[in-house]
């Protein structure tokens, strides 16, 4: 019999020092096969946000990236960040450090496992597929050690999948339930035929704001891969910078990011864009998972009726039916998703704080919360635009 070696748990500060194979054999295993479940967990992403400055010195969030290594080989991962502040993550804990600080405590800086400035699902404990379950184990017991060798006041692993969600009790983690909206496929063939199933009046509604959409005088345009050029992704970071001073102030991503991504997230992105009178106008930018389109940024130069809608909602369930993506997920927030098809689906978030007392008041939130998010994703998909079966 052999003894199974040590597991070793370190702390990175440069996901180079990991490598990309290394990586990605736990972060992506089913590429290059197929397409990885999500692309912002990949080196190339993670790479591109640290070369690109969006992350790092000055940006409140610090690489912390924590391995768990047996033998030669390693075997988990964490995307784990010291965070010198709560800003981009998109599951706010601005009342939790506002209690904490309030009695004494420095809440900041934490641990933040996320993809930065991302809020999809998908995995956070990122093992490789022959030791899941010990390397989810080793890598819990990171987090803890490093919080507690820190003396920082807690950890967060935001947007994890339901399975990592279930399995948390197991590891001394707390859950949090959150909603977004997400569009989901039906085996439709065409987007008239997802319509269909849609009540009389939000049928007619959508294709009033389709029609009102394509009359604002110019062109659509869809790019991806190799098709992507510099020009666009220029308009893309206009359009960025935009939505970005009217809702959050300063962008989080660098220009810098937007150079690298067209070098090397060309073939995760897919951009809708409008022209008019030989202007880049408006425009989306999406990335693209195995089953999954993922909306990220939306904005414009030029106002018209209905754009939005178009670039951001409609023409990302075109693609999604168009591609056999079984979902769309088109960001944080937004009740106004509701009626175009997008129903409430549940999110979820794990959390360690070391502090008993802190523990016990937060653990009292989330299961209130957990509650009226149950309560409101129930009333909510009630409204929803689907046709009511006679059942209902």
């Amino acid at each position: 019999m052999t003894d199974t070696p040590p597991v070793q748990i370190s702390v990175h500060q440069s996901i180079a020092d990991i490598g990309q194979p290394e990586w990605d054999a736990c972060a992506c295993p089913e590429s290059p096969k197929t397409r990885p479940i999500d692309p912002f967990t990949t080196y190339r992403f993670l790479k591109a946000l640290e070369d690109s400055g969006s992350v790092g010195q000055g940006t409140g969030w610090m690489p912390n990236y924590i391995t768990a290594q047996m033998g030669d080989q390693i075997i988990g991962v964490l995307p784990s960040f010291a965070k010198g502040h709560s800003q981009g993550e998109y599951i706010f804990d601005h009342n939790w450090a506002h209690a904490f600080e309030n009695a004494g405590g420095r809440y900041y800086p934490k641990l933040q496992i996320a993809a930065p400035f991302t809020p999809v699902t998908g995995r956070r404990f990122l093992t490789h597929p022959d030791h899941t379950e010990t390397a989810r184990i080793a890598l819990t017991q990171g987090i803890h050690a490093v919080v507690e060798q820190q003396n920082w006041s807690s950890a967060h692993i935001t947007f994890c999948t339901e399975d990592e969600y279930n399995t948390a009790p197991n590891l001394g983690l707390m859950q949090r339930v959150g909603q977004q909206f997400h569009w989901q496929d039906d085996n439709y063939k065409t987007f008239d035929d997802f319509l269909s199933k849609l009540s009389s009046r939000k049928r007619k509604n959508i294709r009033k704001e389709r029609v009102g959409a394509a009359n604002f005088g110019g062109t659509f345009h869809t790019f991806t891969g190799d098709d992507i050029q510099p020009e666009h992704m220029n308009a893309i970071w206009e359009f960025y910078c935009d939505t970005g001073a009217r809702k959050w102030g300063t962008p989080y991503l660098t220009r810098e990011f937007f150079d690298i991504a067209l070098e090397t997230l060309r073939y995760d992105i897919v951009l809708f864009l409008c022209e008019n009178n030989g202007a880049w106008i408006a425009g989306a930018l999406n990335f693209i998972g195995r089953d999954t389109l993922f909306g990220r940024y939306w904005g414009c130069t030029e106002h018209h009726p209905f754009l939005h809608f178009e670039l951001s909602y409609y023409r990302a369930i075109d693609y999604a039916i168009e591609h056999g993506l079984k979902t769309v997920e088109a960001g944080a927030q937004g009740e106004h998703k509701l009626a175009r098809g997008y129903l409430p689906t549940p999110t979820y978030s794990l959390h360690y704080i070391p502090n008993a007392g802190f523990a016990e008041a937060v653990q009292t939130y989330l299961n209130a919360e957990r509650n009226a998010v149950g309560q409101d994703i129930e009333i909510l998909t009630s409204y929803g635009p689907f046709k009511k079966t006679k059942a209902e």
